[in-house]
């Protein structure tokens, strides 16, 4: 996993499958709830990998299911707002 700009990330599976995940439309969005707080690029920049997810301090993750489906299917995951 990688933290790239634009409030993107760059992921890579153990079976291969590698892509992007897109979050700035919903850190941005009303729906954004506790995420909103990645919207400080430093905070975002501090995303990390605890067995096997996406994870910031103060206990915010990503799912990685559904990343995974969803960066198989099209290369990317499109967090909506």
């Amino acid at each position: 996993m990688k933290v790239l700009p634009d409030y993107r990330l760059f992921v890579r599976f153990l079976d291969g499958v590698e892509g992007y995940v897109n979050m700035k439309q919903f850190l941005f969005s009303d729906r954004a709830g506790i995420f909103a707080k990645l919207r400080d690029l430093e905070t975002f920049s501090r995303a990390t990998l605890v067995y096997g997810a996406v994870t910031w301090p103060e206990e915010l993750d990503l799912a990685p299911d559904a990343m995974y489906e969803q960066i198989k299917a099209s290369g990317q995951w499109n967090l909506d707002g």
